[in-house]
């Protein structure tokens, strides 16, 4: 063999290892459905005044479901909209929402919710699109400050170690998954 080759081979082979040795010592760490959804639950109701001519405001928290739609976690909600102090009139709510971890809370907080869609028979199909950003506003500002799962420090090991060494997160069906990696 060609000390050329070798030398090829052996680079190869020096960056490989490195990360094979990665993934073979990554471990996954997952919190269910049930558990976020407990989280959500102790949360307060949220409210938007948007200067009077309209609020919207989610009385009851909204109901999760990991993994549907595929990598997201779906919403469910009723929502009440007041136009001009009209009585409130309820909304029905479906949306999904990213999920991201954030090293400084030490937290996992739901990313980026969307409401796709609202249905009410009050509602004109003509104010649906002003409803859904509306709606989706509120979402935003509900799980900005939310986190939906804590990583605490007199948890588990897992939690310990996933304080320091998570690499990755992501949401499949029921439950969500931290990857964590001493690299």
């Amino acid at each position: 063999m060609n000390i050329r080759v070798a030398s090829v081979l052996f680079s190869a082979l020096m960056a490989w290892a490195p990360l094979s040795l990665a993934a073979f010592l990554d471990k996954e760490v997952s919190f269910s459905e049930a558990q976020i959804q407990a989280a959500i639950d102790k949360s307060k109701p949220q409210q938007l005044n948007y200067g009077g001519l309209l609020e919207v405001s989610l009385a009851s928290p909204p109901k999760l479901t990991l993994g549907n739609p595929e990598g997201r976690a779906g919403i469910v909600a009723r929502v009440d909209i007041s136009l001009l102090g009209n009585p409130p009139m309820p909304v029905d709510v479906v949306g999904s929402a990213g999920i991201r971890y954030d090293d400084h809370a030490k937290a996992f907080f739901l990313e980026k919710p969307v409401a796709e869609s609202v249905r009410s028979p009050a509602l004109r199909k003509d104010a649906e699109a002003n409803a859904r950003r509306a709606i989706t506003a509120l979402l935003v500002n509900y799980f900005r400050t939310k986190p939906v799962y804590v990583l605490r420090e007199d948890g588990n090991a897992q939690e310990l170690a996933a304080r320091w060494l998570l690499r990755s997160v992501r949401i499949e069906a029921g439950r969500v998954i931290a990857v964590l990696s001493p690299f």
